[in-house]
């Protein structure tokens, strides 16, 4: 059986377990060690970050290079459109999640949850989070346009790439438009099995965010400040987070390769 290094709050765990729930795929789910060593995720998934699938002796890390594996490994159902333009388009739409929203709701989560700010600069951070949001979905309303599903005319790939961040700026009061399109496919797509599964996972997993903060404040937990997510704090205006967390070493940067 197929191991998956995963943290059912990671928005990247999510779309792999759905794409592997759709496939009916039987896999093991691991969450590892984030709070110290773990010898056997660590060898797997370079970078320390999930999800990170074990397939007998491969290793496959990042959640897109995942669910392309699974798509070519386990064709049916397919999840990507057959049309070469239409497989363009999903998966420009989970570029566009994995790093710009992604950025938000993470940033978000810094403030609200991990107490990396408050007062004024916390309700600024959080406001900039809601006006970015709101770009988001009009992105993703026009991206949505007359079809029922982000991949066309069936659930699939671009569909379980938009669910997890969507699902979590609701949790910040951050929902689609009322009586958009977007909102209409929110309530249609919450209801399949493999989505409605995943995210009853996320929901049991939520508590577990207050022992976090905890473990961030004392230097325990680091949490990892990079590439679109280092973006996001500098210029929406929480640049003294970034050097604050620097100066108290509850922070993190890529793991250098060795």
């Amino acid at each position: 059986m197929i191991k998956l290094y995963e943290h059912p709050l990671s928005p990247y765990a999510q779309k792999v377990k759905i794409a592997l729930y759709e496939k009916d795929i039987q896999f093991e789910a691991e969450t590892p060690n984030l709070f110290g060593s773990d010898p056997a995720f660590e060898a797997a998934s370079p970078r320390r970050e999930v999800p990170c699938l074990v397939d007998g002796g491969l290793d496959v890390f990042d959640s897109t290079i995942i669910l392309e594996y699974v798509e070519d490994k386990w064709p049916k159902p397919r999840l990507l459109p057959a049309a070469p333009a239409e497989r363009a388009r999903v998966r420009m739409i989970e570029e566009l999640c994995d790093t710009y929203y992604e950025a938000v709701n993470w940033g978000l989560l810094e403030v609200r949850f991990f107490g990396r700010a408050s007062g004024a600069l916390a309700q600024r951070l959080i406001a900039r989070g809601g006006e970015q949001i709101a770009g988001v979905h009009a992105r993703l309303e026009r991206d949505l346009a007359a079809r029922p599903w982000f991949n066309g005319e069936a659930f699939g790939w671009g569909d379980l790439s938009v669910i997890p961040y969507l699902s979590t700026s609701a949790i910040f009061g951050f929902k689609p438009p009322a009586r958009s399109r977007l909102e209409a496919w929110n309530d249609r797509v919450r209801q399949r099995p493999s989505v409605a599964r995943c995210l009853r996972e996320a929901a049991a997993a939520m508590p577990a965010l207050e022992q976090a903060s905890s473990l961030v404040r004392s230097g325990s937990f680091l949490r990892e400040y990079r590439d679109h997510r280092l973006e996001w704090m500098m210029r929406s205006g929480g640049v003294e987070i970034v050097l604050d967390g620097m100066a108290k070493k509850n922070v993190r940067y890529s793991v250098e390769i060795r």
